[in-house]
Protein backbone atom coordinates (compact mmCIF):
# COMPACT_ATOMS: atom_id res chain seq x y z
CA UNK A 1 0.00 0.00 0.00
CA UNK A 2 1.54 3.03 -1.11
CA UNK A 3 1.27 6.35 1.35
CA UNK A 4 0.20 9.34 0.03
CA UNK A 5 1.56 12.50 1.29
CA UNK A 6 -0.20 15.40 -0.55
CA UNK A 7 1.90 18.13 -2.01
CA UNK A 8 3.64 20.90 -0.15
CA UNK A 9 6.35 21.47 2.31
CA UNK A 10 4.65 19.50 4.67
CA UNK A 11 4.65 16.50 2.61
CA UNK A 12 8.23 17.17 1.47
CA UNK A 13 9.27 17.20 4.94
CA UNK A 14 7.53 14.21 5.71
CA UNK A 15 8.69 12.12 2.68
CA UNK A 16 12.43 12.97 3.81
CA UNK A 17 11.97 12.28 7.39
CA UNK A 18 10.53 8.96 6.08
CA UNK A 19 13.11 7.81 3.62
CA UNK A 20 15.85 8.97 6.34
CA UNK A 21 14.08 6.37 9.03
CA UNK A 22 14.07 3.59 6.10
CA UNK A 23 17.94 4.45 5.40
CA UNK A 24 18.85 4.05 9.41
CA UNK A 25 17.09 1.02 9.81
CA UNK A 26 18.22 -0.66 6.97
CA UNK A 27 22.19 0.47 8.21
CA UNK A 28 21.12 -1.25 11.85
CA UNK A 29 20.07 -4.08 10.16
CA UNK A 30 23.00 -4.31 8.08
CA UNK A 31 25.30 -3.41 10.69
CA UNK A 32 24.27 -5.48 13.15
CA UNK A 33 23.22 -2.55 15.63
CA UNK A 34 20.66 -4.92 17.25
CA UNK A 35 16.69 -4.80 16.10
CA UNK A 36 16.76 -3.04 19.61
CA UNK A 37 17.37 0.21 17.36
CA UNK A 38 15.48 -0.70 14.63
CA UNK A 39 12.31 -1.56 16.24
CA UNK A 40 12.53 1.36 18.21
CA UNK A 41 11.67 3.56 15.24
CA UNK A 42 8.91 1.02 14.60
CA UNK A 43 10.65 -1.69 12.68
CA UNK A 44 10.78 -5.31 13.21
CA UNK A 45 13.90 -7.15 11.41
CA UNK A 46 13.87 -10.45 9.90
CA UNK A 47 17.22 -10.29 10.06
CA UNK A 48 16.63 -12.55 13.01
CA UNK A 49 15.45 -15.23 11.07
CA UNK A 50 18.75 -15.31 7.99
CA UNK A 51 21.19 -17.11 9.65
CA UNK A 52 24.41 -15.09 10.02
CA UNK A 53 27.41 -16.39 7.67
CA UNK A 54 30.17 -17.69 9.72
CA UNK A 55 33.46 -16.79 9.02
CA UNK A 56 36.25 -18.68 8.50
CA UNK A 57 37.47 -19.33 11.96
CA UNK A 58 34.16 -20.91 13.26
CA UNK A 59 34.12 -23.25 10.25
CA UNK A 60 37.69 -24.73 10.71
CA UNK A 61 39.41 -26.13 13.58
CA UNK A 62 41.79 -23.77 15.09
CA UNK A 63 45.26 -23.77 16.40
CA UNK A 64 46.50 -21.03 18.67
CA UNK A 65 50.50 -20.04 18.16
CA UNK A 66 52.40 -17.41 19.24
CA UNK A 67 55.14 -14.95 17.53
CA UNK A 68 57.42 -12.40 18.49
CA UNK A 69 59.99 -9.80 17.17
CA UNK A 70 60.93 -6.37 16.55
CA UNK A 71 59.44 -3.82 14.30
CA UNK A 72 60.74 -0.23 13.23
CA UNK A 73 57.68 2.21 13.03
CA UNK A 74 57.76 5.84 10.94
CA UNK A 75 54.88 8.32 11.59
CA UNK A 76 53.89 11.61 9.90
CA UNK A 77 51.69 14.17 10.54
CA UNK A 78 48.75 14.22 7.63
CA UNK A 79 47.80 18.24 7.86
CA UNK A 80 47.84 20.63 10.69
CA UNK A 81 46.63 19.66 14.20
CA UNK A 82 43.65 21.12 15.43
CA UNK A 83 44.02 22.62 18.63
CA UNK A 84 41.35 23.65 20.28
CA UNK A 85 40.42 24.58 24.48
CA UNK A 86 42.02 21.74 26.48
CA UNK A 87 43.00 19.28 23.84
CA UNK A 88 44.98 18.83 20.38
CA UNK A 89 43.52 16.56 17.34
CA UNK A 90 46.31 15.42 14.73
CA UNK A 91 45.97 12.15 12.48
CA UNK A 92 49.07 11.02 10.94
CA UNK A 93 50.30 7.81 8.28
CA UNK A 94 51.76 4.36 9.66
CA UNK A 95 54.48 2.83 7.64
CA UNK A 96 56.43 0.25 9.90
CA UNK A 97 58.46 -2.92 8.94
CA UNK A 98 58.35 -6.19 11.22
CA UNK A 99 60.87 -8.51 11.46
CA UNK A 100 60.93 -12.17 13.39
CA UNK A 101 58.11 -14.74 13.39
CA UNK A 102 56.06 -11.79 11.69
CA UNK A 103 57.89 -10.55 8.54
CA UNK A 104 56.21 -7.76 6.52
CA UNK A 105 54.90 -4.29 6.06
CA UNK A 106 51.85 -2.14 7.25
CA UNK A 107 50.70 0.43 6.20
CA UNK A 108 48.11 2.78 8.43
CA UNK A 109 46.87 5.58 9.72
CA UNK A 110 46.15 7.14 13.50
CA UNK A 111 44.35 9.92 14.92
CA UNK A 112 45.46 11.23 18.30
CA UNK A 113 43.74 13.31 20.70
CA UNK A 114 46.42 15.00 23.53
CA UNK A 115 45.41 16.89 26.83
CA UNK A 116 46.45 20.08 28.24
CA UNK A 117 47.42 17.47 30.83
CA UNK A 118 50.68 16.11 31.06
CA UNK A 119 50.62 12.31 30.15
CA UNK A 120 47.08 12.19 29.61
CA UNK A 121 46.70 11.49 25.73
CA UNK A 122 44.47 8.96 23.29
CA UNK A 123 44.75 7.34 20.00
CA UNK A 124 43.06 4.82 17.64
CA UNK A 125 45.09 3.56 14.69
CA UNK A 126 44.32 1.24 11.58
CA UNK A 127 47.08 -0.59 10.21
CA UNK A 128 47.40 -3.21 7.22
CA UNK A 129 49.86 -6.18 7.65
CA UNK A 130 51.16 -7.58 4.56
CA UNK A 131 53.47 -10.44 5.01
CA UNK A 132 54.37 -14.16 5.86
CA UNK A 133 53.86 -15.08 9.78
CA UNK A 134 55.58 -18.08 10.39
CA UNK A 135 55.87 -19.90 6.80
CA UNK A 136 51.96 -18.55 6.04
CA UNK A 137 51.71 -15.30 3.91
CA UNK A 138 49.13 -12.94 3.53
CA UNK A 139 47.78 -9.91 5.22
CA UNK A 140 45.68 -8.88 7.93
CA UNK A 141 44.13 -5.59 9.90
CA UNK A 142 44.92 -4.38 13.56
CA UNK A 143 43.05 -2.14 15.16
CA UNK A 144 44.64 0.26 17.86
CA UNK A 145 43.24 1.85 20.77
CA UNK A 146 45.25 3.30 23.28
CA UNK A 147 44.77 5.79 25.99
CA UNK A 148 47.28 7.43 28.73
CA UNK A 149 45.93 8.97 31.97
CA UNK A 150 48.50 11.02 34.09
CA UNK A 151 50.81 8.62 32.40
CA UNK A 152 49.06 5.15 33.53
CA UNK A 153 48.65 3.72 29.67
CA UNK A 154 46.04 0.97 28.41
CA UNK A 155 46.65 -0.43 24.89
CA UNK A 156 44.46 -2.73 22.87
CA UNK A 157 45.77 -4.33 19.36
CA UNK A 158 43.69 -6.64 17.91
CA UNK A 159 43.14 -8.38 14.78
CA UNK A 160 39.65 -7.31 12.67
CA UNK A 161 37.76 -10.05 12.56
CA UNK A 162 37.57 -12.06 9.39
CA UNK A 163 40.85 -9.21 7.77
CA UNK A 164 42.97 -12.14 6.80
CA UNK A 165 43.59 -12.96 3.24
CA UNK A 166 45.59 -15.52 1.58
CA UNK A 167 47.09 -18.33 3.98
CA UNK A 168 46.08 -16.27 6.70
CA UNK A 169 42.53 -16.41 6.21
CA UNK A 170 40.69 -16.74 9.38
CA UNK A 171 43.63 -14.94 11.89
CA UNK A 172 42.29 -13.69 14.80
CA UNK A 173 44.28 -12.29 17.92
CA UNK A 174 45.86 -9.65 20.08
CA UNK A 175 49.26 -7.87 20.01
CA UNK A 176 51.43 -6.93 23.21
CA UNK A 177 53.27 -3.82 21.90
CA UNK A 178 56.60 -3.43 24.22
CA UNK A 179 59.00 -0.02 23.97
CA UNK A 180 62.16 -0.44 25.70
CA UNK A 181 65.07 1.58 25.41
CA UNK A 182 63.50 3.65 22.60
CA UNK A 183 63.19 -0.13 20.74
CA UNK A 184 59.87 -1.44 19.54
CA UNK A 185 58.92 -5.56 20.13
CA UNK A 186 55.96 -7.30 20.10
CA UNK A 187 54.30 -10.19 21.52
CA UNK A 188 51.18 -11.65 19.51
CA UNK A 189 48.95 -14.30 20.46
CA UNK A 190 46.65 -15.53 17.99
CA UNK A 191 45.00 -18.20 15.80
CA UNK A 192 44.58 -19.69 12.63
CA UNK A 193 42.80 -22.57 11.26
CA UNK A 194 45.15 -25.63 10.96
CA UNK A 195 47.09 -25.90 7.96
CA UNK A 196 45.76 -28.37 5.28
Amino acid sequence: MKKEYGSGVGASLARLVLSEVIALAAICIFLGVGNGAAAGMGFVADAQAQPAVPSVAQKEKTVADHAAGAFDVKMEAQGEADKGNGSTLARYSLDKQYHGDLEGTAKGMALTAGTDVKGSAGYVALERVTGTLKGRSGSFVLQHSGTMAHGESQLSVTVVPDSGTGQLLGIAGKITIIVAAGKHSYEFEYSLPAAQ
